[in-house]
């Protein structure tokens, strides 16, 4: 490989990481894998008891036989055929719980802050407009006194639309 193509590689390479959104997707990524201790620590203290106090402590024993005999034989091999419906419907409750804390705790208050940005924004918008449509107001106004004051002193010189007095 010669020298400027290999240069020119990591010339886009480097531009490649030094985009916002490849920062952006780096941080999300560590800031996620964080969020999922607090998740699964949320399901093993809260949610796992509650469902506990129900059934068992754990989810992962719910399972169902297909085939009997299930269970372990003599050398420790599990027979039969069984379907663990109680570690998906905890995975289930994971998301679910993953997904209402997303939502309540940072995408509801991101969108009600990206709201009230956005009023903002639109309030001092309309003030400017307010400004500007009450100064031609006033100019008309006062272009509409003009020409009376110049119609009541005699018409002046020119016609009432001309510039000739002004």
């Amino acid at each position: 490989m010669s020298e400027k193509k290999k240069e020119s590689v990591l010339a886009g390479f480097k531009a490649f990481l030094m985009r916002g959104n490849v920062v952006d997707l780096a941080v999300a990524v560590v800031i996620g894998a964080a969020f999922t201790n607090i998740v699964n620590a949320i399901v093993k203290g809260i949610i796992s008891p509650l469902v506990g106090a129900i059934g068992t402590k754990s989810l992962d024993v719910y399972t169902s036989c297909l085939k009997a005999p299930c269970g372990l034989d003599a050398g420790g091999q599990p027979t039969g055929v069984e379907i663990l419906w109680g570690s998906v419907l905890n995975a289930a409750l994971t998301f679910l719980i993953t997904a209402a804390v997303v939502y309540f705790l940072m995408v509801l208050p991101m969108a009600k802050y990206l709201a009230k940005v956005e009023a903002r924004r639109k309030a001092k918008e309309g003030v400017q407009e307010t400004m500007e449509i009450t100064e031609l107001e006033v100019l008309k106004e006062i272009r509409d006194a003009l020409v009376a004051q110049r119609g009541a002193n005699g018409g002046g010189t020119g016609s009432p639309g001309s510039r000739d007095a002004f």
